[in-house]
C-alpha cells in the first residue's frame, strides 16, 4: 500500500502538497486541542463545584467556547485543504489517464472490456480521491487521538488507564482477522462491478441490434445476473463486517463500564478526584472510538488499495507499439506501398502467411476475398496498429518502424464500413482530422463524398449534431461522412474499406468519378466484395486464408478463371458454364 501512496502524492502538484500537509498538522494540532476541555472540566468540578468557588467559573467556560470554535475553526480549514488536493490529483490523474489511453495501441483495447475502462476511470479513481480527502486523515486523527489520551491519562491516573488499554492487544487480533479475509472479497466485489457496468455499456452501445433481435428479455435477464453478483459479493463482505463489528462494539463499550465503576472504586479510596474521573468519562471515547472506527478504516482502506492497484495498472501500462528511438522524419508522404513477404498471427493463430506486393505512389490497389481472409489486418499492419510478425511493409521505401506514428498514421486517411460518428455537428465531424479546414472546404469534402445533398437538408445544416455514432442517419449516410472526413484530411494513402457498401450503385458510381478528380495526390486501397468498387484498379488481390491466391488487373483476373471470375459471375448474373 506504501507503492500506491507515493504514486498518489507524486501526482500531486507541489503547491498542494503543502496545503495537504498543512491539513495533516492541523489535524494533529486539534487532537492536542481534544484533551485541553476535558482537563478545563476537571478544574470546574473540583475547582468550582465542589470547591463551592464561582469566580473561575466564566473565565473557565469562555476558556472552553474558545478553544471549542478554535478547534472547529481550523478543522474546516483542514477539510478544505484536504479536499483541494485530492481533486487536484483527481484532475491529474484523470487527465494523465486519458493521455496514456490515447496512445495504447490496438493490442490493449483487443484485451480490456470498456466497461472495465470506464470503471477504472469513475468508481477506482474516485477511491483514490477518497483516500485523500478523508482515509489518510482519519488514520492519523484516530491514532493521535488515541496516543495524547491515552497519555494524558496515563499522567492522571496510570492505574485507570492500563486498565482502559488492556484490551487493545484483543481488537488488534480482531483487525488483523478481519483485514486478511476482507481483501480477497473486496477484489472480487471489484471484479464484478466491473462486469456489470460491461454488461451496460454493450447494452446501450448494441441497443438496435437488441431491438432488431427482439433480445430484451434475454438482456434483462443478462444483467440481472451481474447485478446480483454484484449485490452477492457485497453482501458477503457486509457479513463478514456484521460479525467483526458487535465484537468491536462490545469490546468498546465494556472500556466505557470499566471507567464509570473502576473511577467510582477509586474516588471511594481517595486514589481519584471527581474532576479526574470526569477527564477519563470525557475521553474515554478518544480511547474507544479510534478501536470502533478501526474496523471501518479498514474496509475503506482495502477498497482503496484493490482500486488503486487497478489505477495504477492502466497509469504504467507501456504501449507496444511506439516511435523507434532512431525514427525517420519525413516529409508529405508520397503513396508508394511495398509488403515483403509479410505474415502475421495473435497468440499463435496465423492470420496473413506471405503477402508479398507493392504499389506505386497514386495508383488504385483492391483486396477482395472471403469473411475472415485477413482483408482488415492488412490496413491494420499498414497503419501500424499491430507490427508483423515476419517481413516487413515499406511506404517510400521506408520500415513502418522507421516512420514516426504521428506521420505515418497522419498521412493515411480510413473510412471503414463499421462507422464511428462523434456526438459533434457534420461539419465537426467531417473536420476532425483537419480542424484548420474552412466551412467551404468542409462542404467541398462533403460533396465529393456525396454527403453533401442531405447534409444540407438537416434541420441545422452542417451545424446539425448528428448524435453518438451518427444516430439519426442512415448506415450510407454514416458511410459517405466518414469518407468525408478520410479525404478532409488530404491523405497520400485513402484507405476504403467497403466503404460503399450501404450506399446504391448510382452514388457509388458518383464517389468513384469524384475519387478520380482528387484535387491532391493519393494512393488509394480499396477493400470491397463489389466487383463495381474495384474493376478500374491498378492491381486488384484476392486474398483467401491470409494470402493471395489471385492478383493483376480486372481483366488479368477474369482471365485466369479464379475466384474473382466466379464473384464476377455471380454478381452480374453469368451463368458461369456461358462465360466459359
Amino acid at each position: 500500500m506504501g507503492k500506491q501512496i507515493r504514486w498518489l502524492w507524486e501526482n500531486m502538484d507541489k503547491p498542494y502538497r503543502k496545503r495537504h500537509i498543512i491539513a495533516l498538522c492541523i489535524c494533529v494540532t486539534s487532537c492536542v486541542l481534544l484533551l485541553v476541555n476535558p482537563a478545563l472540566s476537571r478544574r470546574l468540578i473540583d475547582d468550582v463545584i465542589m470547591a463551592q468557588n464561582p469566580d473561575p467559573l466564566m473565565g473557565i467556560l469562555m476558556l472552553m467556547l474558545t478553544v471549542k470554535l478554535g478547534r472547529e475553526g481550523m478543522r474546516y480549514l483542514m477539510v478544505i485543504f484536504l479536499e483541494k488536493a485530492s481533486q487536484n490529483v483527481m484532475f491529474n490523474l484523470r487527465r494523465r489517464l486519458f493521455e496514456k489511453m490515447q496512445y495504447n495501441d490496438m493490442r490493449f483495447f483487443d484485451s480490456h472490456r470498456t466497461g472495465d475502462l470506464m470503471t477504472r476511470m469513475s468508481a477506482d479513481l474516485d477511491w483514490c480521491r477518497h483516500f485523500l480527502a478523508y482515509i489518510d486523515y482519519r488514520i492519523i486523527d484516530a491514532a493521535c487521538t488515541f496516543l495524547f489520551a491515552t497519555v494524558y491519562l496515563t499522567i492522571v491516573n496510570w492505574k485507570l488507564t492500563l486498565l482502559l488499554i488492556a484490551i487493545t492487544p484483543v481488537l488488534l487480533l480482531i483487525t488483523k482477522f478481519f483485514s486478511k479475509h476482507v481483501r480477497p472479497r473486496f477484489v472480487f466485489m471489484r471484479e464484478k462491478l466491473s462486469e456489470m457496468n460491461t454488461a451496460a455499456q454493450e447494452n446501450i452501445a448494441g441497443n438496435r441490434v437488441v431491438k432488431a433481435f427482439a433480445r430484451e428479455e434475454y438482456e434483462k435477464e443478462r444483467f440481472e445476473q451481474k447485478n446480483r453478483a454484484f449485490m452477492d459479493s457485497h453482501l458477503r463482505i457486509n457479513k463478514l463486517w456484521l460479525t467483526f463489528f458487535p465484537m468491536i462494539e462490545l469490546l468498546v463499550n465494556a472500556i466505557q463500564l470499566v471507567t464509570v465503576f473502576v473511577g467510582g472504586l477509586f474516588i471511594i479510596r481517595g486514589e481519584l478526584t471527581p474532576g479526574e474521573l470526569a477527564i477519563f468519562t470525557g475521553l474515554s471515547w478518544a480511547v474507544s472510538n479510534p478501536m470502533r472506527e478501526l474496523g471501518n478504516l479498514i474496509n475503506d482502506l482495502q477498497r482503496f488499495s484493490t482500486s488503486a492497484a487497478k489505477v495504477m495498472e492502466l497509469h504504467y501500462g507501456k504501449p507496444e507499439i511506439v516511435d523507434a528511438p532512431d525514427a525517420v522524419a519525413h516529409e508529405r508522404m508520397q503513396g508508394r506501398i511495398e509488403f515483403d513477404h509479410v505474415s502475421f498471427g495473435i497468440d499463435s493463430k496465423p492470420i496473413l502467411s506471405d503477402v508479398t506486393f507493392s504499389v506505386l505512389p497514386g495508383q488504385t490497389v483492391a483486396v477482395m476475398g472471403p469473411t475472415g481472409g485477413g482483408k482488415t489486418t492488412l490496413i491494420h499492419l499498414l497503419a501500424r496498429f499491430y507490427d508483423v510478425t515476419e517481413g516487413q511493409i515499406r511506404v517510400d521505401g521506408c520500415d513502418v518502424k522507421q516512420w514516426k506514428l504521428k506521420e505515418l498514421r497522419g498521412g493515411i486517411g480510413t473510412a471503414t464500413q463499421d462507422v464511428f460518428l462523434f456526438s459533434d455537428t457534420v461539419e465537426g465531424n467531417i473536420a476532425f482530422g483537419n480542424q484548420a479546414l474552412t466551412i467551404d472546404e468542409v462542404k467541398d469534402f462533403a460533396r465529393r463524398a456525396d454527403a453533401a445533398e442531405f447534409a444540407e437538408k438537416l434541420p441545422e445544416g452542417y451545424d446539425t449534431i448528428i448524435g453518438e455514432r451518427g444516430v439519426g442517419l442512415s448506415g450510407g449516410q454514416r458511410q459517405r461522412i466518414a469518407l468525408a472526413r478520410a479525404l478532409a484530411v488530404r491523405p497520400s494513402i485513402l484507405v476504403m474499406d467497403d466503404t460503399t457498401s450501404a450506399v446504391d450503385s448510382e452514388t457509388e458510381l458518383y464517389i468513384q468519378n469524384q475519387l478520380h478528380a482528387l484535387p491532391f495526390p493519393c494512393t488509394k486501397f480499396i477493400i470491397a466484395q463489389r466487383i463495381s468498387s474495384m474493376r478500374d484498379a491498378d492491381l486488384i488481390l484476392v486474398l483467401q486464408d491470409g494470402k493471395i491466391t489471385e492478383q493483376g488487373t480486372h481483366r488479368e483476373l477474369l482471365e485466369k478463371r479464379g475466384y474473382y471470375w466466379q464473384t464476377y459471375c455471380l454478381q452480374y448474373g453469368i451463368p458461369m458454364k456461358e462465360a466459359v
